[in-house]
């Protein structure tokens, strides 16, 4: 009799197995009947990762109750395929955690997450199922869910760009020289002694030096008259005006021997101005009420009035301040010939310690060789302490991608400049630091260099605004990233390059014109490299390369 139950109880276990069985193998046989879509239909990649939603339907009578579904999300492209994370269901009557799917039949929404990796822009998306229960497992056929995947945004020139400081170098440099004949009070006559002064012979050599100097030229000469504030106006303007004539011919005298042209007369009258410029430097007690004084009146006959009486003040002004002011201006302004860029490259080799800090900046910047640029910028931060030019060589070594020597040169640098902290920015993008880049760029007030770590990061809406207005390729890319094609178009009819034909090529793809896209990426695959990744490209699957 005991024998008899182990036999029934054996078979009616290998039954049940059978019958076990046999349901999973209907999951497969019906595995057809199962519905899936994508959203979206074509994947995209998006800050690095590739994401989607897929929605499973399945049918009535599909779904085991005691069946568990064990679905692996696959990306299969060229060089590889990558796995997401499993989706798993289980049926009515399974005692799990897992998610429950009637035998009713219905429908499931799962969110799949891939990195993305090169390779996957020619790609397929596929499900593969295995279902399970009591100790058996049966693989269904694999369902292919989306084709190709779309990267874009990764067209985006993401290195950052990184400014250099600009120098102040002039290539001709205009400088104003005077000398100086002082007049005795209420006089207008030039004395002697005047000609022979320290300041008419210090402006005479001056002429004649730059009569001498091939880079030295006089593009044009003054007189200036005025009159010490004291007295009537209308004297005092009279006898501006007669020094100003009294100058003039005396300027034929100071000026012989050279090819100086005549100079311009002006006449001043009274020079309050050059009174309260000489009250302010000087060490006269009251020299505060003298000027609140001056700034109280705007009538010259009340200041004076004013001034006079404060009988002690008005004594030291008459024996410090007034007698400088009864003169005549003899000026000259020399035009210099600094030295033209061919001369700076040459005298980098030959003789670079006359350069001056602006000229060694202004050498930098127009060196074609970065070892040049380097040692220039070095002999600037060595010979005039040039904060600029330590900011240029670190701006250097990023753009040359000495991340580490960079780096260093930044830390000694001011934190608080936005030219630093944009360095500082670009150089955290191109060690793949985004986030970190986009604060950098944030307190910078670099638009433009966020806008681009927005694109990299998928926040298009973002990058848009923030490239408005530059007409960039990348503000064009924000675009299209956004469908604003004609926006897009608009900014790309000035932008000729290889980069700027294909993403014409891709706007012409997307509105159907594909004379337009064909003669766009014919121009673009001049690029060697735009051109292999045209091949592969899901924005022109439509149409036959």
């Amino acid at each position: 009799m005991k024998k008899t139950l182990t036999i029934l109880a054996s078979a009616l276990l290998l039954a049940g197995a059978a019958t076990s069985c046999a349901s999973l193998d209907k999951m497969a046989e019906m595995a057809e009947k199962v519905k899936v879509t994508c959203n979206p239909e074509i994947l995209e990649a998006v800050g690095g990762n590739v994401d989607a939603v897929v929605t499973v339907t399945y049918p009535a009578d599909y779904f085991n109750p005691k069946a568990i579904l064990e679905v692996t999300p696959v990306i299969v492209y060229d060089g590889g395929e990558a796995s997401a994370k499993k989706l798993i269901y289980q049926g009515e009557k399974v005692k799990d955690n897992y998610r429950v799917v009637s035998s009713d039949g219905q429908t499931v929404n799962a969110n799949i997450h891939f990195e993305y990796a090169e390779g996957m822009e020619k790609c397929h998306l596929e499900l593969r199922g295995v279902a399970k229960g009591k100790g058996k497992s049966v693989k269904l056929p694999v369902k292919k869910v989306a084709d190709g995947c779309n990267t874009t945004y990764m067209l985006a020139k993401g290195d950052g760009a990184v400014n250099y400081k600009s120098d102040q170098y002039q290539s001709v440099v205009t400088t104003k020289v005077e000398g100086q004949i002082k007049y005795e009070v209420g006089k207008s006559d030039v004395r002697k002694s005047e000609l022979s002064s320290q300041s008419i012979k210090d402006f005479k050599a001056m002429l004649e030096e730059a009569a001498k100097d091939e880079r030295q030229k006089i593009s044009g000469t003054e007189i200036v008259s005025y009159a010490s504030p004291e007295g009537s106006e209308d004297l005092n303007n009279k006898l501006s005006a007669d020094r100003s004539a009294s100058a003039g011919k005396a300027w034929e005298e100071i000026t012989s021997g050279t090819s100086v042209s005549d100079p311009t007369l002006k006449s001043v009258g009274e020079d309050w101005e050059g009174f309260q410029k000489l009250v302010a430097e000087s060490d006269i007690q009251d020299k505060d009420l003298i000027l609140r004084v001056l700034s109280m009146y705007s009538d010259p006959a009340v200041r004076e009035s004013e001034i006079r009486n404060m009988s002690e003040v008005f004594t030291s002004l008459k024996g410090e301040v007034l007698p400088e002011l009864r003169r005549a201006r003899l000026i000259a302004n020399i035009e210099y010939q600094n030295y033209t860029e061919e001369e700076l490259m040459k005298l980098i080799d030959e003789n670079v310690d006359v350069l001056d800090e602006e000229a060694l900046l202004k050498a930098a910047s127009i060196a074609t060789d970065n070892k040049k640029k380097e040692t220039l910028y070095k002999k600037a931060v060595t010979k005039y302490d040039s904060e600029r030019a330590a900011y240029n060589l670190s701006a250097l070594y990023v753009d040359e991608g000495k991340l580490s020597q960079a780096e260093k040169a930044l830390s000694k640098l001011d934190q608080k400049d936005p030219e630093v902290l944009n360095a500082l920015g670009v150089l955290a993008l191109r060690k793949g630091e985004n986030e970190k880049a986009a604060g950098y760029f944030d307190k910078a007030g670099n638009k433009e260099n966020l806008g681009t770590v927005n694109i990299l990061e998928g926040r298009y809406d973002e990058a848009l605004k923030q490239l408005d207005g530059t007409g960039t390729f990348n503000e064009a890319l924000a675009c299209v990233l956004t469908d604003n094609l004609d926006k897009a178009s608009s900014i790309l009819n000035k932008i000729d390059t290889p980069e700027g034909n294909y993403l014409k090529a891709i706007i012409a793809a997307r509105q159907g014109k594909e004379s337009a896209m064909k003669k766009a990426l014919k121009a673009a695959c001049e690029d060697d490299a735009l051109k292999a990744r045209a091949k592969n490209d899901i924005e022109f699957a439509d149409y036959d390369l």
